[in-house]
């Protein structure tokens, strides 16, 4: 009778929890480099609802190269703000002048930024056509509530009761991650005691395309550039002041924004509302288990100073992916701990190395002391000068590697 039942559950290779940027290139990776495995997503949230995220994030070149590769990046090119240029400064909110300690150009090659600029709905949009033109199959509105191990399977228990059988199980659900909690996964984990305001902004004058990250005491501040007189805003605060300042009303918000932001852009209007979250850091133990695998924010949750949050999550896609087909077609068993623990030796230095460094960085840079202010702005001068140095910054940023995932590369698994 149990045999029975197994033989009518229906299945599918992998599963991937979470339909973020994260699960969607993950699924789309999978299905153009082994088309004829099955990739089932599941997403917690009802149907569209991703259409309504005012986020933006930056795609750095290495990222673009690999959504290029999967077929992505024509549909999101003519949306994405390129960065020109970025700069940093070292201030306080009142100062009436703010001095640029480093500046970056943003192009790596001829022609080609180190970074895009590009709205979280129109990132997600160009994955999921892609996905269901591969053949993904979407499971929306259907969190999963469960899982439970077989011989040579696991089966995944989702809304209604409903069940499905899977060789694997990717949890991509985010930083606080209920799957990564179900399959017993512990994490190292702190508070900063920082929030992250974000929002959109229009402006009256133009930004060429020019980022600017703004170290002030309470934490960062950076502009990034959208498309059109608009950019997107990561204001780092202090925890109640966050929560203050979301509750305030527009015209209290915008004027403690203008301080922030100056006027050299002309008169401010925040679009699309505001939205605050708490920042820490989150690392988990393990990447894998049997038959079980974490990417992006549920194996990482970082300090956006360094703005590298998207851009971990589409290496653990593309590392993740290049372990599963490269162990499909030599015909072992994706599911097994032997070919997820390349996956984890692969991934979990860069992430933990990241994770140390946004740590330290945000430190180092989210205090007053008078100190600490000189000796992070001789340190900031000292690389404005280094030219060749600046160029080893600007190519980690935008994620170049030769040790990186193929995908990265530009290259096909």
């Amino acid at each position: 009778m149990v045999e029975r039942t197994r033989k009518q559950e229906p299945a599918t290779d992998v599963i991937i929890a979470g339909a973020g940027y994260v699960g969607l290139a993950t699924a789309v990776a999978l299905k153009s480099s082994a088309p004829h495995l099955g990739v089932t997503v599941i997403d917690a949230a009802p149907a569209g609802v991703w259409r309504n995220d005012t986020r933006a994030s930056a795609i750095a070149a290495a990222a673009s190269r690999m959504l290029d590769r999967l077929g992505c990046w024509d549909a999101i090119l003519p949306e994405a703000q390129p960065i020109n240029e970025m700069t940093v400064t070292d201030s306080r909110t009142a100062d009436p002048v703010r001095p640029v300690f480093l500046t970056f150009n943003g192009e790596i090659e001829p022609g080609e930024p180190f970074a895009h600029m590009v709205e979280n709905r129109v990132l997600n949009a160009s994955l999921r056509a892609r996905a269901e033109e591969l053949g993904v199959s979407f499971i929306e509105g259907a969190p999963v509530g469960g899982f439970e191990h077989g011989e040579a399977h696991l089966t995944v228990h989702y809304a209604n009761g409903k069940s499905l059988r899977t060789r694997l199980l990717i949890a991509a659900d985010g930083v606080k991650s209920r799957l990564r909690d179900m399959a017993g996964i512990k994490t190292v984990n702190w508070e900063y005691g920082q929030s992250g305001i974000v929002c959109t902004v229009a402006h009256e004058r133009p930004h060429h395309g020019r980022a600017e990250e703004h170290f002030l005491p309470a934490g960062p501040f950076a502009i990034l550039p959208l498309k059109g007189n608009r950019s997107s805003l990561v204001w780092t605060e202090r925890t109640d002041d966050a929560e203050r300042l979301i509750k305030e009303d527009d015209f209290v918000f915008e004027h403690e924004l203008e301080q922030r932001f100056g006027l050299k852009l002309g008169e401010l209007r925040v679009e699309g509302g505001r939205k605050s979250f708490q920042l820490g850091l989150t690392l988990a133990r393990d990447f894998v288990k049997p038959r079980f695998a974490l990417a992006g924010d549920a194996a990482h949750g970082i300090h956006p100073i360094a703005g590298q949050g998207l851009n971990l999550g589409f290496k653990d896609a593309a590392a993740l992916a290049e372990t599963i087909v490269d162990a499909d077609r030599l015909g072992l068993d994706i599911g097994s701990v032997a070919v997820l623990e390349r996956y984890q030796t692969w991934r979990r230095f860069d992430t933990v190395q990241m994770g140390v460094t946004t740590d330290v960085l945000n430190r180092l840079f989210s205090n007053d002391s008078v100190p600490v202010r000189a000796l992070r702005d001789f340190g900031l001068g000292l690389v404005e000068r280094m030219p060749r140095l600046k160029g080893f910054f600007i190519r980690q940023a935008a994620g170049l590697s030769t040790t990186a995932p193929k995908l990265l590369q530009g290259q096909p698994i």
